[in-house]
């Protein structure tokens, strides 16, 4: 658990055979498969002027204004950053959070709108946040599985690799 640097870097020292990791990465000797994508969401919190009991999708620069947690990562903020049509208009990053359950208590105490793939949405238990997918067509989270190149790996391992290769024309 942890960002995709992180887990990358386990993967490189043997920590770990396989790992999921959000794309993009740019490790050396690191090989890849696609295996799941999903798009981002917002998640607000009740109270909030872009709270919605129905949960529509909502655009990026209807968040121009308020203060936003997105994903630590380096690479998150320019991603983010190119939902919005006008370069001179910047969203307002209030917090970059590792890890999703931080940036849900965060969001549901009124610190900034969470900015997360769509999967943060299993923490909700209740009506204190709303999720609404950001209407872009690029904002969408993209899932690889990793392993190190020229590591031997376990049987299972490699029957894993080879079970997700063989079915990823399924996955969405």
């Amino acid at each position: 658990n942890g960002n995709s640097d992180d887990v990358v870097n386990r993967v490189m020292k043997g920590l770990c055979d396989l790992a999921v990791i959000l794309e993009p990465h740019n490790a050396e000797g690191v090989e890849s498969v696609p295996v799941y994508q999903e798009p981002w969401v917002a998640m607000i919190p009740k109270g909030h002027p872009l709270y919605s009991e129905t949960n529509e999708p909502i655009n990026p620069n209807e968040l121009l204004p308020y203060d936003l947690l997105i994903p630590s990562r380096e690479s998150r903020q320019g991603e983010i950053h190119g939902w919005f049509s006008d370069p001179q208009s910047m969203p307002i990053i209030r917090g970059r959070v590792a890890h999703m359950m931080n940036a849900y208590e965060l969001s549901k105490n009124g610190v900034g709108i969470a900015i997360y793939p769509e999967s943060i949405s299993s923490l909700v238990r209740d009506r204190e946040v709303c999720i609404r997918q950001i209407n872009h067509p690029d904002a969408k989270a993209f899932y690889a599985l990793i392993w190190k190149k020229d590591r031997a790996l376990s049987h299972t391992a490699e029957a894993f690799i080879e079970f997700i290769k063989k079915n990823k024309e399924g996955v969405q």
